[in-house]
């Protein structure tokens, strides 16, 4: 088995209140729908498992589910870092923060930071094209996110301010 791994950071000001997106981030349901790769949300409190669709590259695909430990801060930030139950042993999982900043005026900075990680039965010389595949996948994924979360909000794409994020 190799680790094979994908980051996607992005930030935008969005015409939405935190409490707005907020509802959203923190929905387990609203973000699994929202979100093309990942097929359910389910929790337990803090712990979140959370079950992909798949991810094919290279001729392999793989369902994987993987367990996250959530830690949220109302309206501002959630953090999320992968926590598999004792004993187990869950072949992908990601680690990752979102933050809201109130920037007035019903406008808030949405930063969000996310690496997700997967173990392949794949040679480590395939690295370059799997994570190439992985990387695309991601970027879908986000700008997919990103036009449901609009939508859901009623926000018009055009009034969003994309940004380069600094991390």
């Amino acid at each position: 088995m190799s680790r094979f791994e994908s980051r996607n950071v992005s930030e935008a000001d969005v015409p939405a209140s935190p409490a707005e997106i907020w509802a959203v981030l923190s929905d387990p349901d609203l973000l699994a729908r929202f979100t093309p790769l990942i097929k359910a949300i389910s929790t337990d409190g803090d712990l979140w498992c959370w079950q992909l669709s798949g991810i094919s590259a290279l001729g392999v695909s793989v369902a994987p589910s993987f367990s996250e430990r959530m830690h949220l801060v109302d309206e501002e930030r959630i953090d999320f870092r992968h926590d598999p139950p004792a004993g187990a042993s869950e072949r992908a999982g990601a680690d990752g923060t979102y933050t809201l900043t109130d920037l007035g005026d019903g406008v808030t900075r949405l930063f969000i930071d996310i690496t997700i990680w997967v173990d392949l039965p794949l040679p480590r010389l395939s690295r370059r094209a799997v994570e190439r595949v992985m990387d695309e996948s991601m970027e879908r994924t986000g700008d997919r996110f990103a036009a449901n979360l609009y939508r859901h909000l009623d926000i018009d794409p055009g009034d969003v301010v994309e940004r380069t994020p600094a991390a």
